[in-house]
């Protein structure tokens, strides 16, 4: 038995990306070629464009693509490593690594950014250039109010940063709904191809430079183009959009999900479920059961989940994310988050409940 409940961490490709990135890969051009062969790979570049703007609500003439949503948050933030930068304290490492120097804006124990401390924290001293928060939180699933939040940030001039990630496909990520003037995205989230993503911007705002070389991508990215996964990433683009309505179908499964792990005991914690959420994800902790040993014995019934912390070196390190909503080391230890995608069935969460069950059973006698 093979059960794959890791799809925030990379979804499972759908098969007609992964042949559309074989044909192409089996062919050759250079989009920046005037021949046949450039013209044929430039249509696959520019129709991806179109299709990743779709998306996001934007005009294809906003969407830069890059390497990946890292590549992208490193893009905007060394713009603004000199001036005065809000983020929220759930950020993904990309952020929090790159931004060392900006103040963090705190969330409350639901993994919703703290409105009052933000608004303090924009009405205090010089205003922020730059305020980036996350759309929806890796870990736990939280939908941020970004909206709000972005509306806040222009009113007192600065510009507002996204990482839509694991929104896209999940939610509507419409760049001027949500008041983005930057926005990150990555095709292997949402079912493309790994090592390919984009950055997206508002009408009038520019692209940073980052990548210097080439003229590609309107010289704000240089380097040859990834036809292949440029090409994938729109194809997957087009059919996240299409499948929004799917993840009513996922939310339902999630929440029967966590009806029956409550049932199997009473120590258990679901990290921000009084919060807006995405219908795929789930973050739940065992007080006093360390998350290796939750993988471990999943992994053992061929069951693959994620902890709700880092792993480095073999090590594991308390979540941050969990950590900055309360939950102490040891707690933050003992988490494991669950996410489903397009493949995900009805036996695959039967299968992880009875694994986990057993689990669970084992380690509170």
């Amino acid at each position: 038995m093979s059960v794959y409940l890791d799809y925030n961490a990379t979804a499972l490709m759908r098969p007609e990306v992964r042949d559309l990135v074989i044909e192409i890969m089996e062919g050759v051009g250079n989009a920046s070629s005037v021949h046949n062969f450039g013209r044929a790979a430039r249509k696959y570049v520019e129709d991806a464009r179109e299709q990743v703007a779709t998306l996001c609500g934007s005009n294809a003439k906003q969407v830069i693509f890059t390497s990946g949503a890292t590549e992208s948050i490193n893009t905007v933030l060394n713009e603004y490593k000199d001036k005065r930068v809000l983020i929220s304290a759930i950020e993904h490492p990309a952020v929090l690594e790159c931004a060392t120097q900006a103040e963090r804006i705190p969330v409350t124990k639901d993994g919703v950014i703290d409105m009052d401390t933000y608004k303090a924290l924009l009405n205090e001293g010089e205003p922020p250039a730059l305020v980036c928060i996350m759309l929806v939180n890796s870990e736990t699933g939280v939908i941020q109010p970004i909206a709000e939040a972005a509306k806040l940030a222009h009113e007192k001039g600065a510009l507002f940063f996204v990482d839509a990630v694991q929104g896209a496909g999940r939610i509507d990520i419409s760049i001027d709904k949500l008041g983005a003037d930057y926005m990150a995205l990555s095709a292997h989230k949402m079912a493309g191809p790994q090592g390919i993503g984009a950055l997206v911007t508002r009408k009038g705002v520019d692209a940073p430079k980052f990548m210097h070389g080439g003229g590609q991508e309107k010289n704000c990215r240089a380097g040859t183009h990834n036809t292949a996964g440029i090409a994938g990433m729109g194809l997957a683009a087009e059919l996240a959009l299409k499948n929004l309505p799917h993840y009513d179908t996922l939310t339902k499964m999630r929440d029967d999900m966590e009806a029956k792990l409550r049932q199997a005991t009473n120590n258990l914690t679901i990290y921000g479920e009084n919060a807006p959420r995405v219908g795929n994800t789930c973050n739940v902790g065992i007080e006093g059961v360390p998350a290796q040993t939750q993988l471990m014995a999943l992994d053992l019934d061929g069951i693959a989940v994620s902890s709700g912390s880092a792993c480095s070196s073999g090590s594991f390190k308390a979540s941050h994310v969990l950590q900055a909503m309360g939950a102490d080391e040891d707690q933050a230890k003992s988490a494991l988050r669950i996410s489903l995608g397009w493949n995900t069935t009805a036996a695959d969460i039967e299968a992880f409940v009875e694994s986990w069950t057993r689990m669970v059973k084992r380690t509170q006698k």
